[in-house]
């Protein structure tokens, strides 16, 4: 079980993330682009995601990954029970779903930095 501390401490981390609350919802963002959000009662972690992959990933386990609500199907969107995600498979998703929002050169340089590479 991941929490939101865990993931703070990880998205505080990444250059050009800011965190906000938002209608007592946690959410992570570079510049007006939310990457990462919880749920209010913070079970549901959503995070960016390609709209071509996630299919695959919902199939792959569904009882961990689900789709968003309808009226969020239009975004790059995927959610999570955080009660399912570990640390390490929470750690790859928050750093692809950054990955997704920053400039390339950005995060090639945190990768660089750190011994990563995407996925």
């Amino acid at each position: 079980m991941v929490t939101v501390d865990e993931v703070r401490r990880l998205a505080r981390s990444l250059p050009r993330t800011s965190e906000h609350l938002i209608h007592d919802r946690v959410k992570f963002r570079v510049g007006r682009i939310v990457y990462v959000a919880f749920s209010r009662d913070e079970t549901v972690m959503g995070f960016a995601y390609p709209k071509h992959e996630r299919d695959a990933l919902i199939a792959s386990d569904p009882a961990k990954f689900h789709l968003p609500s309808a009226s969020d199907m239009r975004f790059n969107w995927v959610h999570a029970w955080t009660a399912a995600l570990d640390e390490e498979e929470m750690r790859e998703l928050v750093l692809d779903a950054w990955r997704m929002v920053v400039p390339k050169r950005v995060a090639a340089a945190y990768d660089a930095a750190h011994g990563a590479g995407a996925g």
